[in-house]
Order: structure tokens, then sequence, then C-alpha cells
């Protein structure tokens, strides 16, 4: 009987492992190089979102509680991916997706829970990217026209760019060959736009940096700021990216990671700082309405920010074409067989089509970046990895390391329900002042 239970055992501990560290997948595991790695991270966290950040994240914090912030997030952002990084490979299983990792530690419905927030991550980020990339089309327009056409036509054609990108370009590994594309377009708008913000910042004499609104609306106006610096600080993908990446896994992911949070780090935060400088509290939710001249400046940047737009959607939202693919495609054959190119055609059109249609009809950009860093982002960053740490290392670790992580994880949950408070306050506020399918 002895025999029987132990076997019994072994077998449901087989059964679990195997349903959650399962590698099947149509993409591409295990392959890319450190280097790669970090030039993506570096490439598709200095995006078109930056030039938002000015005034998402500054703006309703000045400059004191504004660096200050800046810093702060950054650090534990960086640390927390540090630390979850380390736990992509638990003994000899390997886990290539951030879900698969919570569901064997702590169970189905944590394998649920994390599918959900890092799916609303991704859906909401990738409606974000169509807004900007249709807001850059629609600042191009106006360049050289009085009546450009409504916003919506821009949005319509983004999506269906990043499409036709998608579908060709299936998987993050398979960007190899455009990342050193993405990063000439990024130095390309993040020089031209930094040249104009230093003209304009030193001309502008009048620049104002109070922080509008009563004590109420400056609160929470600055808990959402909070958690638009963690949107730029991390993706909640991590496992997921760290999957393409080759062995060993921990030691190189921590080191394409420390090229996001210097170099990549470095450049989206001077861009933001640079932004609040030149136009203070009153900075534009989308940078380039601020710029003076000259016409072919103004179109270069949003040319090209458009253009490594393309490149950065698609690292974050890969993880959802993955599952996808993974589901319906035929795992026996290659990525451009005919069945799955018919088939990846079909999804992922769904997909770009339903994004499309929701972004033209709620085109409120800050938004999607406050509500997806309050409410998702800081239990995938923060939370979850301490979670992972108590979990695995158990009675084995100090007394201080398991309250400085039992602190992590109450704090970062009080912080998303806060945050996720002041997001949907902007909605709200959002939604008197806009209509359905509004040209902003």
């Amino acid at each position: 009987m002895e025999a029987l239970s132990l076997e019994a055992g072994r077998s449901h501990h087989r059964q679990k492992q195997n349903e959650y560290t399962s590698a099947a997948s149509a993409h591409v595991v295990d392959k890319d190089s450190w280097q790669q790695v970090g030039l993506l991270l570096v490439t598709s966290f200095n995006c078109a979102y930056v030039l938002s950040f000015s005034n998402l994240m500054l703006a309703p914090l000045g400059w004191y509680w504004g660096l200050a912030c800046l810093i702060i997030v950054a650090a534990f952002a960086a640390y927390a991916n540090w630390l979850l990084a380390g736990f992509h490979v638990i003994g000899d299983r390997r886990f290539i997706r951030y879900r698969d990792l919570m569901g064997y530690l702590f169970g189905k419905r944590m394998y649920y829970v994390t599918w959900f927030l890092q799916f609303a991550t991704l859906l909401l980020g990738s409606m974000g990217f169509i807004l900007l990339g249709g807001r850059a089309l629609k600042e191009i327009n106006s360049e050289f026209s009085d009546s450009p056409m409504r916003l919506q036509v821009y949005i319509v054609a983004t999506g269906v760019v990043y499409l036709v990108f998608a579908y060709f370009v299936p998987t993050i590994s398979s960007m190899r060959n455009w990342l050193i594309s993405s990063a000439i377009l990024t130095v390309i708008y993040d020089a031209a736009i930094l040249a104009i913000l230093i003209k304009d910042g030193n001309t502008n004499k009048t620049k104002d940096y109070n922080i509008a609104g009563n004590k109420a609306e400056k609160a929470l106006n600055a808990f959402g700021a909070i958690a638009a610096i963690l949107v730029c600080n991390t993706s909640g993908i991590l496992p997921e990216i760290q999957s393409t990446v080759r062995k060993p896994v921990a030691a190189n992911m921590r080191k394409a990671l420390v090229m996001q949070y210097t170099v990549g780090l470095a450049i989206y935060y001077g861009i933001s700082i640079a932004g609040y400088w030149a136009y203070g509290a009153s900075v534009s939710e989308y940078l380039p309405e601020e710029l003076s001249g000259p016409t072919w400046a103004k179109v270069l940047i949003n040319s090209t920010a458009f253009l490594q737009s393309i490149m950065s959607q698609h690292m974050f939202v890969a993880p959802i074409h993955e599952a996808l693919d993974t589901k319906f495609q035929r795992l026996n054959e290659g990525m451009f067989s005919k069945y799955n190119l018919i088939c990846r055609f079909i999804v992922r059109s769904i997909f770009f089509g339903l994004n499309i249609f929701v972004t033209a009809l709620f085109p409120f950009m800050g938004d999607f970046v406050n509500l997806f860093g309050s409410f998702t982002l800081f239990p995938l960053t923060f939370v979850f990895p301490s979670m992972i740490f108590l979990k695995i290392k158990g009675n084995a670790v100090r007394k201080e390391q398991k309250l400085w992580h039992m602190a992590i994880i109450v704090f970062s949950s009080l912080m998303s329900i806060i945050t996720t408070a002041a997001a949907v306050r902007l909605i709200i506020n959002n939604t008197k002042i806009y209509h359905f399918f509004a040209d902003t």
C-alpha cells in the first residue's frame, strides 16, 4: 500500500509538472543571444510612448517628486525583474511563460489570474500603440493640410500596418534582422526631438511648473503618474522574453536587463525630462504637438516614431501571438507552411480588427498607460516575484529577507489598488469630456 501511495504521489507530481511546464510552442525557444535581447529591450521601451511621458509622468508630480519617483520606481523594477529572471529554470524545468510558472507553484487559480493580468496588459498596450501610431500619422498630415482626416482613419491605417508586420515577422526571435533598423530610427527621432526641446526650452521664458488641481486631484494624478513610470520600466512578460534567450538563461537575461536599465533608461528618461523642462506643466500628452518648426523636423520625428513603433509594439504583443499560434497552428509544420500562413492571417486579422475598433472607440491616450500600469503591472512586477521567492526558498531564507518580501507584497498591492482608482477616475473624467469615436 505504501508503494502504491508513493507511485500515486509521483504520478500526481508528474501530471502537475506536465500541466504547467510543457515547452510545446509554435514560437522559437532558446535561440537568441543576450545582446539581441538587450537591444530588443532598449529599442522597444524607447518607443513612441516616450512622446507622452513628459505629460503623464512629470507634469502631475513636479520636479522634486517626479525625479525621485523616476529613480525609485526604476530601481525597484530593475530589482524585481532581476529576481524574476533567476526563476526561469527551477530544478531541471524551464518555464517559458509567466502563467506556467505561477500555476506550477500556486495552482490553477494563479495560472488564470496571471494569464488575465498579462493579457489585459498586452491588449491595452497594443491599443495604446495603435493610438500613438495614429496620432503620429495625423500630425504628419496636419503639417501639409489645414483639415486633416479624422483620427480614426489613421488608427485603422496603423492597425493594418501592424497586422502586416506581425504576419510576416511572426515571433520575437524573427525580429533579429529588424533590430538594427529599429535602433537607427530610435536614434534619429530621439536626437531630433532632443535638439528641438533644447531650443524651445531656451526660448520659452514663461514655463510654469506648478501642479494643477486641488489637493485630492493632485494626489490622484500623482498616483496615476507613478503607474505611468512603472509602464516605461517593465513589461510584465519577462519569462516570455527570456524564453528566447540561449543558456545560461538567468545570466544572459540579466545581462540584457543591464542594457535596458542603463542605456535604455538614460534615453527615455532623458527625453521625458527634457520635454517637461522645455514646456512645463502644460506639456502636451503627445510631445510633437508642442514642437516649434521646422516642418521637416516635425515630419521626420513623427515618421520615424511611427516606423519604429511597428517593431516596438510587436515585442509587447508577441505573447498573445504565441498563445494563439500554439493553439491554432500545426506545431509539426513550419511557421510558413500553407496551413499555418492561412491560419495566422485569419487569427491575427481578428485580433487586430478588434483592437482597432476599441482604440477608435476610446481614443484617450493617457488612460491606456495609467490603467495597465496600475491594475496589472504592480502585481506582475512586484507582488508575484516576491511570492515566488518566498515559495521556493521557504524557511531557508533569513527572517529579514522574509519580512522584506512580505513588505513588498503588501505595499505593492496597496499601490495597485490606489493607482487603479486614480486610473478609473481619469477614465470617468475623459468620458465626460470626449464622446465615442472622438477626433482627439
